[in-house]
């Protein structure tokens, strides 16, 4: 059998490319001025940056799902009729749906979220705001952006398309501002607004609480009034007396519903903390952009002085 292992000796070359730390460590000081130059220039950048950014405030308030108040009720009656309810194609409300979380959802979803911008005309402040002048408690505009004066849209935009901002726009941009969160312990919600503003942060988030309370409100009538009318067709198309009874007990307790629906404003969400207008900044974090800054400036100084080294000592 041939050998194979009989390979011809091989010269070891001395390892060049190993690193020596107390050459990196002199090559860094001999560069110390390119990092303290990096380093300065990326500090005052920082400064200038965090410095030219205007203030924002954050306007919060804390609801309940108002529907919980409800449940013992409408589970009473989904125990009774729920299965003849069901057969039927007919929701009761509240039994076997998470009211709550369609209400969240809601509030998330672009077509409220767009029609909610039209109703109040929040275009202008929601995509036009430079900053906020305390001292007159008004909101100024980009002229850039907007010319308050003809109230035109004068931002520049690509060819064929509108300067003023569409709905996806506008729904992108209003989502970067809304922030919606949920306690796992107490299963309340905090619904908050953060903009130039505080006085608008503040109104917009009442807003928000009214106008979700009316549309979930409106979205319940409308099912239960569907409900009842396919009950009604359903009791002239039987000539069962039992089912008969049966479809108007279920046309009663809809109508019971409704009727309770109607006076009631806090349908969706009870108001726990309402917003108040913000006396402090929610942002800019300016300490920590400059601390960014910094480290960002002396690490980009000390990455072109061990470049410059290896490339010196490769040649």
């Amino acid at each position: 059998m041939a050998d194979n292992y009989n390979l011809p000796p091989q010269a070891y070359r001395p390892q060049d490319d190993e690193i020596d730390l107390k050459e990196l460590f002199l090559a860094l000081w001999k560069g110390k001025w390119i990092i303290i130059l990096m380093t300065t220039l990326f500090a005052v950048g920082g400064v200038l940056y965090a410095l030219s950014q205007p203030n924002t405030y954050k306007a919060e308030a804390v609801l309940a799902s108002a529907s919980d108040s409800q449940s013992g009720g409408l589970a009473a009656m989904a125990s009774q009729f729920g299965g003849l309810a069901s057969l039927a194609g007919i929701n009761l409300g509240g039994g076997g749906i998470d009211s709550k979380g369609i209400a969240l959802a809601t509030l998330q979803s672009r077509q409220f979220l767009n029609a909610f911008i039209h109703k109040y005309d929040l275009l202008v402040p929601l995509m036009a705001g430079e900053k906020w002048n305390e001292s007159t408690d008004t909101l100024q505009l980009d002229p850039e952006l907007y010319d308050a004066q003809s109230k035109v849209w004068v931002r520049e935009v690509a060819p064929g398309k509108s300067s003023e901002p569409t709905d996806w726009e506008a729904y992108k941009e209003f989502k970067k501002i809304i922030a919606v969160s949920e306690s796992k312990d107490t299963g309340l919600v905090t619904l908050s607004i953060t903009h130039l503003s505080p006085t608008i942060a503040k109104q917009w988030v009442d807003w928000l609480v009214v106008d979700l309370n009316a549309w979930v409100k409106e979205e319940s009538l409308g099912e239960t009034r569907r409900n009842i009318g396919y009950l009604e067709e359903q009791i002239e198309r039987t000539s069962i007396s039992d089912m008969q009874s049966v479809f108007y007990q279920l046309i009663e307790e809809q109508t019971k519903n409704l009727m309770l629906a109607q006076v009631q404003d806090e349908f969706a969400f009870k108001i726990i903390d309402p917003a108040v207008v913000p006396e402090e900044k929610a942002g800019p974090k300016r300490a920590l952009i400059c601390v960014l800054a910094v480290l960002l400036g002396g690490m980009l100084g000390m990455g072109i002085v061990l470049i410059r080294f290896a490339f010196t000592k490769k040649d």
